[in-house]
């Protein structure tokens, strides 16, 4: 059988998040889920998945400062990572582009379907 991709999903919106991990998983990837950067990082560190679909503004502890902290680690500083966010807000896209952060999708602009699309791309290259 081959190898399932993982798919770290880190969103505190819940129907967001259940809209993501339902989607994943049909897609046939392995889906983990966080629900702030704290939980996301915890996950990532341990389970070190394949991509990482990274909401920036979240409690505990925001995608960003997750995203540095993620770098840090000897793993995670090459961590394919995805932003999703809310923000047309380009300062901390900027910010997230500057962490190595491959790619980032503004909510408004994408369907499910452009998401999986983009993490299939990320996991090929």
């Amino acid at each position: 059988m081959e190898n399932k991709k993982t798919i770290l999903v880190v969103e505190d919106e819940i129907s967001l998040l259940n809209a993501l991990c339902d989607k994943l998983t049909r897609e046939n990837f392995a889906v983990l889920e966080a629900k702030n950067g704290e939980e996301g990082l915890e996950v990532a560190l341990r389970e070190h998945p394949d991509l990482i679909l990274l909401d920036i503004i979240m409690p505990v502890m925001d995608g960003i400062t997750m995203l540095k902290k993620l770098r840090e680690d000897a793993w995670g500083k090459n961590a394919k990572v995805i932003i999703l966010t809310n923000l047309s807000d380009n300062e901390k896209v900027a910010e997230a582009l500057e962490q190595k952060s491959q790619e980032y999708l503004v909510k408004s602009d994408w369907k499910i379907e452009d998401v999986v699309a983009k993490v299939r791309e990320r996991l090929e290259r």
